[in-house]
Order: C-alpha cells, then structure tokens, then sequence
C-alpha cells in the first residue's frame, strides 16, 4: 500500500491527533484554573513531571544498542555519565554539557580507536 501526502485520510488523521494532543493539554490548564487549592500530594507528585520526562527523552540514547558494534554504545554512555556526575557537582549547564561532548569525543576518537 503507497500512502501519497495527498490523502484526505492522511491530513484527516493529522488533525484529529492534533485536536486531541490541544484538548490533553488544555484540559490540565482548564482543570487547575478551577482549582482554588491544589491537594499536597498531587502538587508534589507534580514537582517530578520535569525530570522523569528529561530522563524519558535523554536515557535512551544512551543505552540504546550500537548496531555496529552489537552492543551498548560505549561513548555515549560514558559521555551520558561524566555530564551526570559534573551536573550533580556543579550544577552548571555549559560545564555539563563540556563534559559530556568532551567524554563523548574522548571515548570515541582516542579511547575507542585503541581497542
């Protein structure tokens, strides 16, 4: 079966999806608008939201399988851990995010050519 960019059920599709994601998100909005007072432990349930969705977004790339090596890519994985442990320290992005590419650069350009 082609699909072509050009099908009705194509953009059909596109939009219910996308009225659906607005109506998701406005409705958290709408629902805390009428909220006078939040319950505790929702609000501190909702403190994690931003860090569980950074790890849901960053974690995968890091123990995602190398296809060409049949493993674990090791760069991105020790690149992944030195920017976790100088952001734990320091908690400086730009010095978090030196780390990372400099480990990344240093596993796959000087550590890895010599195994």
């Amino acid at each position: 079966m082609v699909t072509s960019h050009a099908s009705p059920e194509l953009w059909a599709l596109i939009v219910v999806i996308g009225v659906a994601t607005y109506l998701i998100r406005v409705s958290f909005i709408a629902l805390f608008g009428y909220l006078d007072d939040i319950p505790t432990g929702l609000e501190r349930a909702l403190r994690y939201v931003p860090a569980a969705v950074l790890a849901a977004l960053v974690v995968p790339s890091f123990v995602t399988l190398d296809p060409g090596a049949g493993g674990i890519a090791a760069d991105r994985l020790a690149g992944g851990i030195l920017a976790t442990v100088v952001a734990w320290r320091t908690e400086n992005v730009f010095a978090t995010m030196a780390a990372g590419m400099g480990g990344l650069w240093l596993v796959r350009f000087v550590v890895l050519p010599l195994v």
